[in-house]
């Protein structure tokens, strides 16, 4: 993940937050998908369910709140409060807001250069 081009922070916030949640999830998928790698999951597709659906982003949204900064709490909240319809059968419809917003963070990270940041919260949400 290298991002050589990194936006402002004020160019970054003009970004639709949907728009940011769709980057954030690549992002996301991409740490989870070297996690699995890394700690040598043999079947790593089925371990990687443990982080990957919205209610286990949602869990982990519960456990960075806390450490989130305001600047970061104001973009996982508008990602969030971002949803308005369209929710999956598998989350409810808090725990998918919580994953989009949560997803809006990581792309906000990822485009503000902030990669290290964005690892420091994953690992922070799974230790």
């Amino acid at each position: 993940m290298i991002n050589n081009s990194p936006l402002s922070r004020a160019e970054a916030i003009l970004i639709p937050s949907p728009s940011l949640a769709y980057l954030g999830d690549a992002m996301y998928e991409l740490l989870v998908r070297e996690r699995m790698v890394l700690e040598g999951s043999r079947s790593p597709s089925v371990d990687a369910l443990k982080y990957v659906p919205a209610p286990a982003q949602s869990q982990a949204v519960e456990k960075i709140l806390p450490i989130l900064t305001e600047e970061e709490e104001g973009v996982y909240r508008r990602g969030r409060n971002s949803v308005k319809s369209g929710f999956p059968k598998h989350a409810s419809p808090s725990e998918y807001k919580k994953a989009t917003g949560l997803e809006a963070l990581f792309g906000y990270l990822y485009l503000t250069g902030n990669e290290d940041r964005a690892r420091a919260l994953f690992n922070a949400a799974f230790e």
